[in-house]
């Protein structure tokens, strides 16, 4: 599969994978101590709804379009909030329009003492979120693959940080390459925090990676997978993220906020699962 940003931003998977990066970033900085972000596959910063390739698949509406302006429950509130702050500074005008990538979320819930390295291959959205960034003195966009970004950039000049490895998914193997980039990461960097994004699609394949991720024997690694449609091979049936060393407070936000969030969603058959050990 080819998991583009552009033509999914803003719907469920993106809801979720970016409300645990606000939530994790949002614990990370009420500790003085500056930390560095690096985003190993970035895209371009922040999408247009409007765009073509937003409009051709609409998928933002079932995800970010019903939460927006809605009154929500406390419980998913306490956990959408940080999230949730980051797209309506983008939307100052309360019109829904603009949404945050990874990056966005990252420069928007971190402070001018903090670090942010961007890494995208693809030479057109690099030169995008080059431009974007280009006033930014603590954002570094590097046109690299981003499987190489562990090796390259760990561990920070800063000692502290968060390590997002999200890729788009275009070739065979690479469930195999995201194992194998948390090894190689952990192994430079074990106080870090890593976020590993992956599609639910294949249940075969997934089966073999949630064995390798578990045969790594990482400590405080918790796996937050989300569904909404009855798992095969034929489409994507919902993504999950990958932690470690995120903050023990994650995984009880997330328990509470599932069957709310889903239910926000209108997405009845909607499944929220963690498991794993964050403490």
């Amino acid at each position: 599969m080819n998991y583009r940003h552009a033509f999914h931003a803003g719907n469920p998977a993106d809801v979720i994978k970016h409300a645990v990066l606000a939530f994790i970033l949002a614990h990370m900085t009420q500790k003085e101590t500056p930390l560095r972000v690096v985003d190993t596959h970035a895209g371009i910063g922040v999408y247009d709804l409007t765009s073509d390739a937003a409009e051709r698949t609409g998928e933002w509406v079932e995800g970010i379009g019903r939460l927006w302006g809605k009154d929500l429950p406390a419980p998913l509130a306490a956990f959408l909030d940080p999230y949730l702050d980051v797209v309506a500074r983008l939307n100052p005008d309360g019109r829904l329009q603009h949404y945050p990538g990874s990056p966005e979320i990252a420069r928007l819930t971190t402070r001018p003492t903090d670090g942010l390295t961007f890494c995208e291959l693809h030479p057109e959205d690099s030169r995008t979120l080059a431009a974007l960034y280009a006033r930014e003195k603590r954002a570094k966009v590097i046109e690299i693959d981003g499987w190489l970004a562990p090796k390259a950039f760990l561990p920070p000049k800063e000692k502290r940080g968060l390590v997002l490895i999200d890729p788009p998914f275009e070739r065979r193997g690479d469930y195999d390459r995201l194992a194998e980039a948390l090894a190689s990461g952990v192994r430079r960097f074990a106080t870090g925090v890593f976020v590993l994004w992956y599609p639910v699609k294949d249940p075969v394949e997934l089966k073999r990676f949630h064995r390798m991720i578990a045969e790594l024997a990482i400590p405080k690694c918790l796996t937050i997978e989300a569904t909404w449609r009855v798992v095969d091979s034929q489409r994507l049936s919902g993504a999950g993220l990958v932690t470690v060393n995120a903050p023990y407070t994650l995984a009880p936000h997330v328990r509470a906020a599932g069957p709310l969030l889903w239910n926000a969603l209108n997405v009845p058959a909607g499944r929220l699962l963690v498991s794993g050990d964050a403490s």
